[in-house]
């Protein structure tokens, strides 16, 4: 049956100590399940990807046309990303991630997903603050630093746990319409920006959407949690770049 708990990789980062641990749950008919933790708190797990899979699915059903540039902000444990490829349309997937362990792991094949999302010729890592990237002037760069100032059709995002949840104290700069105004250049006209949340509907964050996007939408996706014998929702926001 194997160990029932493995810590796979443990190394510093400019944020802390990050892990990368295997759990294996008998009374989930002994499931493999993949964490990641900063110090003690609890950052991703695999035992729950449905939002992180709608993610993708629900920010590039609303994204129009065909060859698509896609930046997917936030690596994790790859669900986002991989979901992602699955559409035919992308032509283009970059991942920025400001943890370098993280995208090791993926490059070594450490976590599930690691392989396939590497080895997709379509994927393109970059290590970075997608924070920092996205409110960056057209002439300074952003998202892609191989082609500076350039547009994208969509932008997923899923780092911090909700717009009023956040992994740093620093992040809230950027659930402001200044910042979503910023990144907003980065996306071309009829593009879309989605973005995961932990909790439900953020009224305030939904009106700095509808300042700078249209067709703003809050999808709540629901999942069956087996700890608490009970359906959990998670919820993606998606929004429109006028066109």
């Amino acid at each position: 049956m194997g160990l029932l708990f493995e810590q796979i990789d443990s190394q510093p980062s400019a944020i802390g100590d990050i892990t990368l641990r295997r759990r294996r749950i008998p009374a989930l008919g002994n499931r493999d399940i993949h964490e990641v933790k900063m110090g003690e708190e609890f950052l991703m797990s695999s035992m729950f990807v449905d939002a992180e899979v709608a993610l993708a699915d629900l920010g590039l059903a609303a994204t129009p046309g065909d060859g698509l540039s896609v930046v997917v902000g936030g690596l994790g444990l790859g669900y986002t990303a991989v979901a992602a490829l699955k559409d035919p349309r992308v032509s283009e997937l970059l991942v920025v991630e400001y943890l370098q362990p993280v995208i090791g792991w993926h490059q070594q094949g450490l976590v599930p997903l690691g392989r396939e999302l590497t080895d997709d010729e379509r994927t393109r890592y970059v290590q970075g603050s997608f924070f920092d990237l996205a409110v960056q002037a057209p002439d300074q760069g952003g998202f892609d630093p191989q082609s500076p100032g350039r547009q994208f059709d969509a932008i997923l995002l899923d780092i911090d746990h909700s717009p009023r949840a956040l992994l740093h104290d620093s992040n809230a700069s950027f659930y402001t319409v200044d910042s979503i105004g910023h990144m907003a250049g980065q996306i071309r006209p009829g593009g879309v920006f989605a973005m995961w949340s932990n909790e439900g509907e953020d009224a305030e964050f939904m009106a700095v959407l509808r300042d700078v996007f249209t067709d703003v939408v809050c999808h709540v996706v629901t999942f069956f949690n087996p700890f608490q014998n009970r359906e959990s929702f998670n919820t993606v926001y998606v929004a429109r770049k006028p066109g």
